[in-house]
């Protein structure tokens, strides 16, 4: 696999190129274990890391990234802001923080985590300031519904470059979807493997078995086909680099609309839509 193949883009609102394929690292233990799940994604050829205030594993991911002798402005790198820290006084500190953390001066993305109320309005001003005066190279938000981005839309100076959320086709958000490419919002996807809860769906293995693929691949490369960025987590090497070898095949229209039908509104994480 060509690595310029794995390192397809899309270009956000403001004009940065973010890579459409990335390494979650939610979950993924602080240390070694981080550290060489990092490790092995830059040398399959990654060039997009996901971490958070949150998963504690922030300086693991600025260690990896040092440590692979790979030019830091060759990977875009996002983190995001806890809840805890939200609002007018702790935000700009908070980021602050995570930039120490990772050893850089700039993040690619920062995000706000998740809508907490009263205090994201006030956390995205904060973002907006930090993104003048260049800390981020785009700023976004992550598990935000239709309802919150209407909000922050009609609040805001600098639209999200990026909404991450769950996606899959078992949680095949399409409204959510549709709403994010009107107002020019990239739509992210965590959790594209369903946590490994739907891989042995029989439909799924169906179509994996007809291009050669495992089920694992065929979930990430749904997510591609719609042109959604998506940041499958592993810690095992040979794991990692079969979810990025999703870059030689299509899936048919008609398969598309197979896994298009599998909807369930089936969420393995928090549902923000609980949130007013």
């Amino acid at each position: 696999m060509p690595q310029n193949a794995l390192n397809q883009s899309v270009t956000l609102n403001n004009g940065v190129a973010m890579p459409i394929f990335g390494l979650g690292v939610w979950k993924t233990k602080s240390g070694k274990e981080c550290t060489e799940a990092v490790l092995s994604a830059l040398e399959a050829g990654y060039r997009h890391i996901d971490t958070a205030k949150i998963y504690s594993n922030e300086e693991d991911v600025g260690k990896a990234i040092r440590e692979s002798g790979i030019p830091r402005k060759e990977i875009f790198i996002t983190t995001k802001l806890w809840n805890a820290d939200q609002g007018a006084q702790k935000t700009r500190k908070a980021l602050e923080q995570s930039l120490e953390k990772l050893g850089i001066d700039q993040v690619d993305l920062y995000l706000i985590h998740f809508p907490v109320t009263s205090k994201r309005l006030d956390s995205w001003k904060e973002l907006e300031k930090a993104y003048q005066d260049k800390l981020c190279r785009a700023i976004g938000v992550s598990n935000y519904m239709i309802p919150h981005l209407t909000e922050l839309l009609n609040e805001s100076n600098i639209t999200p470059a990026v909404n991450q959320v769950e996606f899959h086709p078992f949680l095949n958000q399409i409204e959510l979807l549709e709403s994010c490419k009107k107002h020019k919002i990239q739509l992210e996807a965590y959790s594209p493997l369903a946590h490994g809860q739907k891989v042995d769906d029989g439909q799924i293995a169906s179509i994996a078995k007809k291009y050669g693929k495992t089920p694992a691949q065929i979930l990430i490369r749904w997510a591609i086909e719609q042109n959604i960025v998506v940041i499958p987590k592993s810690t095992r090497k040979e794991r990692i680099v079969e979810n990025a070898n999703v870059f030689d095949f299509k899936i048919s229209a008609e398969d598309m609309k197979t896994l298009n039908g599998l909807d369930e509104n089936f969420r393995t994480c928090w549902d923000p839509s609980e949130v007013a």
